[in-house]
């Protein structure tokens, strides 16, 4: 089934133009709607119907559409977007993207199921959102960069966090640093990455191809990796993870081979999740104001509900949060034998 992201490339236009035209916005030329049109016919594109016809009334409610709802950086997330609702006389339904374009999350969107979203998901496709905003069905992007009428993005420095956490270990003289990534399509693991690689070109350090691993954001994937990571023979004296989970996988697959965290290798996470303070060593992470970007995301929300205008973009500050995780070294070798248990 064709797609407005098909319509947008046969035509030769952005996809926001394609959605512009297709909704008739009179901002579109009328030479550039026909050739929208004329692509949309050939395709033989067609907009949800159920969408189209839904009755204007309010429904008092939003949706929060996060990748998985058992994390617990969601679980703080859905918590302060909640309190929000509550506060304007809203009901909030909360629902995982799991299923891509066949989940029920993309109907909520395409169907104007409730009266506005938020998107923590980074397997919602761009033209999915771009085609589901409306004045009347504001969307706010929590995981990406997205332009268009109706979007709003909420973004966390993680750029910074990943440079952060890098530059954190390297201070304490560690040379040979791993990443374990979340998943590859995740704009979030991206910025994450992006200032790992800025911290270790800025000390002159190189990134080893077998220590980058991915974890996918989740514990039994760090821990995984982890494994994967040991397999090969040689550790680096350091190890950034892309989150907080997979970190905490991570310490577990160490201990069980009878490697020591920090006075074996060190461990770097992200998010701050509030376990993070309770393992074992407690763990040096990166602090994402996740409170604050819920209660911000769900603030914008209603701000655009009322007819009110906002900024097209806010980006959040993040903080290094030093625990035990981390040791100081005075000299570091390329690699490090990995001893048996």
């Amino acid at each position: 089934m064709a797609t407005i992201k098909d319509v947008a490339k046969l035509a030769g236009v952005a996809l926001s133009t394609a959605s512009y035209a297709l909704n008739g916005d009179s901002k579109v030329s009328a030479k550039t709607k026909s050739k929208v049109l004329e692509a949309a016919r050939e395709l033989n594109y067609r907009k949800n119907g159920f969408a189209m016809d839904l009755k204007r009334s309010r429904t008092n409610t939003i949706a929060l559409i996060l990748t998985d709802l058992s994390g617990p950086y969601y679980s703080e997330l859905i918590r302060s977007v909640q309190d929000v609702a509550l506060a304007n006389g809203y009901d909030l339904i909360a629902c995982s993207s799991m299923g891509e374009r066949d989940s029920t999350a993309v109907r909520f969107l395409r169907e104007k199921r409730v009266d506005g979203a938020i998107i923590l998901a980074h397997n919602i496709h761009d033209d999915i959102l771009v085609e589901s905003a409306g004045s009347r069905f504001p969307i706010i992007v929590m995981d990406r960069h997205l332009s268009g009428d109706h979007l709003v993005n909420v973004l966390v420095d993680g750029e910074q966090g990943g440079y952060l956490a890098t530059r954190h270990l390297i201070q304490e003289g560690h040379r040979t640093i791993a990443y374990i990534s979340g998943p590859s399509n995740s704009y979030d693991n991206a910025l994450r990455y992006q200032g790992y690689l800025r911290a270790m070109q800025e000390a002159g350090l190189e990134e080893r191809s077998k220590w980058k691993l991915s974890g996918s954001f989740v514990r039994e994937g760090g821990y995984s990796a982890t494994k994967m990571m040991m397999l090969q023979g040689e550790l680096p004296s350091a190890v950034f993870y892309g989150n907080d989970e997979m970190a905490i996988g991570g310490l577990k697959a160490f201990e069980e081979s009878g490697i020591s965290v920090p006075n074996d290798i060190s461990v770097v996470g992200f998010d701050d999740i509030q376990l993070s303070e309770y393992v074992h060593p407690p763990l040096t992470t990166i602090r994402q104001p996740k409170h604050e970007a819920g209660s911000l995301a769900g603030h914008l929300l209603f701000q655009m509900l009322n007819g009110e205008a906002v900024n097209p973009s806010y980006t959040l500050t993040i903080d290094m949060v030093v625990r035990r995780s981390v040791r100081s070294v005075q000299s570091s070798t390329d690699t490090q034998p990995i001893q048996p248990a």
